[in-house]
């Protein structure tokens, strides 16, 4: 089977990126593995896949697989470059659409200085639906890793997130602490774990150790967590500027019932074939 790709990056999170509008493609598991595979495929954190929309106010479907195979709800980064990707491979001559997720709906939009801007949706808090077993929906809750106690907040943006601050990002335990905290039995759909360090009101610098890629150059949905659980703890304002390994990210969000609005780059990095 050949197929053709399409390899992007939004702040360093790299996509393999694949045209299901023009084919019909039905890949397995091993096959999305494969892909995502940096010695063996073409390498990437998530496989994106562009689809027909279902849902009658769409104008396109957006699924995510993580580099593990799993499909996942949302992926910030990966939004800003499907946004560029059916713009550039001409889709659509829309430069705001509206795309169907696992989550909901999404809109990115083309801004003149090249950068995408999407409107992530509300954040989420109640337990049940991130969701985090035994959770109150405070700003700082209590988690048990490794026989320490850390103080995390939890949120969903389409997908789970759990953020803890720290004093240095730099020195901060994300490879330990990160897989820990991604498959805690109180996660039970898994969770994506963003360590945050707050310069000032409107920076921070963020890592994060996602569910089933391990830790990635930049995660946009984190960002949007991040930034939403600083404001809620009254340790930041909006709008905030994210620094991550890849590159910076814009968050803005004016609180509770509002969307989260993100800002960042899209880049195509080559175009390609691979024997499956």
């Amino acid at each position: 089977m050949q197929l053709k790709f399409t390899k992007m990056h939004g702040a360093g999170n790299d996509f393999v990126v694949l045209d299901g509008v023009r084919q019909h493609l039905d890949l397995s598991p091993e096959q999305l593995r494969l892909l995502a595979d940096r010695h063996f495929g073409v390498g990437c954190d998530q496989v994106l896949l562009v689809e027909k929309a279902q849902h009658k106010d769409a104008d396109f479907r957006y699924r995510i697989f993580n580099a593990d195979g799993g499909e996942v709800e949302q992926c910030g980064n990966g939004a800003r470059c499907f946004a560029r990707f059916v713009h550039d491979q001409q889709l659509t001559s829309k430069r705001e659409i509206t795309v169907e997720t696992q989550s909901g709906l999404i809109m990115p939009r083309l801004e003149d200085d090249g950068r995408v801007t999407v409107n992530m949706g509300s954040p989420i808090f109640e337990a049940a639906l991130i969701p985090f077993d035994s959770g109150s929906g405070a700003v700082s809750e209590p988690l048990e890793v490794a026989g320490n106690m850390l103080q995390i907040s939890a949120v969903s943006m389409g997908n789970p997130h759990a953020v803890h601050v720290v004093e240095n990002v730099e020195h901060a335990p994300v490879t330990e602490l990160g897989p820990l905290i991604e498959c805690h039995p109180r996660f039970p759909k898994r969770v994506n774990a963003g360590f945050m360090q707050v310069m000032d009101r409107q920076h921070i610098r963020l890592r994060v150790y996602e569910r089933g890629a391990g830790e990635t150059l930049s995660c946009g949905t984190g960002a949007c967590a991040a930034v939403v659980s600083g404001i809620r703890s009254g340790l930041l304002d909006s709008p905030v500027n994210v620094a991550t390994r890849g590159g910076a990210l814009t968050i803005a969000w004016d609180g509770d019932g509002r969307p989260v609005m993100m800002t960042g780059p899209a880049i195509t990095v080559f175009e390609g074939e691979i024997t499956l």
